[in-house]
């Protein structure tokens, strides 16, 4: 590529660049199918352009994806706008509108989680494996700064990974080492024009402002996203210790709770102990991310260094402490806050419950069954004709949250339990779905996907 540089950018990034940036965060399939996030801007166009040549020459196809937020009144014109560029180069276009009310306040945020949410759910609805992120070098140090203000711990001082494995997609960020004016340059030397978003330049937003003080500031891109690499080699070695710390210390059940020897977490530096115990919360609250990390310390002081409390709850979790035989154990388990609601269900259905227990129905006919927690009652009603299940291995916290299928004469359906009501037809008892496969499956899992480095970031490696 040739054409004048940009702000003394002498460094374009060309096809064989990005050759070895996509090499790193392989394996692909034969003829890939990748997606691109695409706002219009200059980082996210050249990354749809250099990935619609680099999936042409392996074979496969690009499809970029624009979500139109609807927050300002040229938004629809210049998703349309980015489908007009990219047309000539074979690369396909998908407009994903985020519908509904938008928030007065945290507007960024809730749009990024809108833009996610969107862009996944098509890759996951077109069996497109990998969607691409246009993040660089620049986004790399903002968050660094954004996390490090935050009092954010190594896992947030690492900042972006390259990849990450999602439920529906992996997530791809081959630019993460690149300086945004490195893109400005190379779209330049195309003659390729770009959108500029106004709000990159609002300093009601704390990014932009942080944005800001970099360069001008003083402060080097550069170098902070050297030091979010460097975080985020820490954040490996962690990592790794905390995972042959639960080995050792955690039994994880299929009914969603585990049970923890205090011991090894007692024994463990702190920073490893910590992070074991947030893998465990958020596996078994069903949460995205972990507990923040104040919060966590609390608890693990007082449940662990300093044993002041038995008991506590974070996350969606709750947690105790029993002294019993073979040592101090620690319960966690789901709490009854913030419970899904009673849902109608039906023979035939797949469906994720808790967003921790992923749920196929069975059965025949309807009969207005309804999947919901055990809860108090219902434990106290099918107890009451099966004393036997006091015996099951499921601890009295975890059996509330259990979920089961009720019909309009109560419980009838409790897998974890082991119990099914008798289909007495004197005592009226409906022929709807049951439980034909369940399986614990929440969004992180004990054991972590991995925290995926290149070598340390330099743009002149390229």
């Amino acid at each position: 590529m040739t054409g004048q540089p940009l702000d003394g950018i002498s460094v374009l990034l060309t096809d064989q660049a990005f050759e070895n940036l996509m090499a790193d965060l392989g394996p692909f399939e034969a003829r890939p199918h990748i997606a691109i996030a695409v706002s219009g801007g200059a980082d996210s166009l050249c990354l749809a352009l250099l990935a619609g040549r680099w999936a042409k020459r392996h074979g496969g196809r690009a499809t970029a994806l624009t979500v139109d937020h609807g927050l300002r009144d040229q938004s629809a014109e210049e998703a349309r706008q980015v489908g007009g560029w990219l047309k000539p180069e074979g690369i396909g276009h998908h407009i994903l509108g985020w519908q509904g009310p938008k928030p007065k306040t945290g507007v960024q945020a809730a749009a990024r989680a809108a833009r996610y949410a969107l862009m996944q759910a098509w890759c996951r609805a077109h069996g497109v494996l990998h969607l691409a992120l246009a993040h660089t070098q620049d986004d790399q140090a903002e968050t660094f700064l954004l996390r490090l203000g935050a009092g954010s711990g190594a896992d947030g001082l690492a900042a972006m990974t390259a990849i990450r494995e999602t439920a529906d997609v992996r997530l791809l960020r081959p630019l993460l080492d690149v300086p945004k004016a490195a893109l400005q340059a190379t779209l330049q030397a195309q003659d390729q024009e770009w959108i500029e978003d106004p709000s990159n330049r609002d300093t009601a937003f704390a990014r932009v402002r942080v944005r800001q003080s970099i360069g001008g500031g003083g402060l080097d891109a550069r170098g902070l996203a050297r030091s979010a690499y460097r975080f985020g080699r820490a954040r490996q070695a962690l990592e790794g210790a905390a995972s042959q710390l639960l080995a050792r210390s955690a039994q994880a059940h299929p009914a969603g709770f585990a049970v923890l020897q205090c011991a090894p977490l007692e024994a463990a530096a702190d920073e490893i102990s910590l992070r074991a115990l947030g893998r465990v919360v958020a596996a078994i609250g069903g949460r995205d991310y972990g507990p923040r990390l104040d919060r966590l310390e609390r608890l693990h002081r007082g449940l662990l260094t300093n044993q002041s409390a038995s008991a506590a709850t974070l996350g969606g979790c709750r947690l105790m402490v029993d002294g019993g035989v073979g040592g101090r154990k620690l319960l966690v388990c789901r709490e009854t806050r913030g419970l899904p609601a009673p849902l109608r269900v039906n023979p035939g259905e797949r469906l994720m419950w808790d967003r921790r227990f992923e749920i196929r129905l069975g059965g025949e006919g309807g009969g207005g069954a309804r999947l919901m927690n055990l809860g108090e009652r219902g434990w106290a009603e099918i107890v009451d004709n099966r004393p036997d299940l006091r015996q099951r291995s499921i601890p009295g916290p975890v059996r509330v949250s259990l979920p089961a299928l009720f019909d309009d004469f109560g419980v009838y359906s409790v897998p974890h339990l082991g119990f099914r009501r008798e289909n007495d037809t004197g005592s009226g008892a409906s022929q709807g779905p049951n439980f034909e496969e369940i399986r614990f499956s929440p969004p992180n899992s004990f054991s972590s996907t991995g925290f995926f480095l290149r070598n340390e970031p330099d743009i002149l490696s390229l």
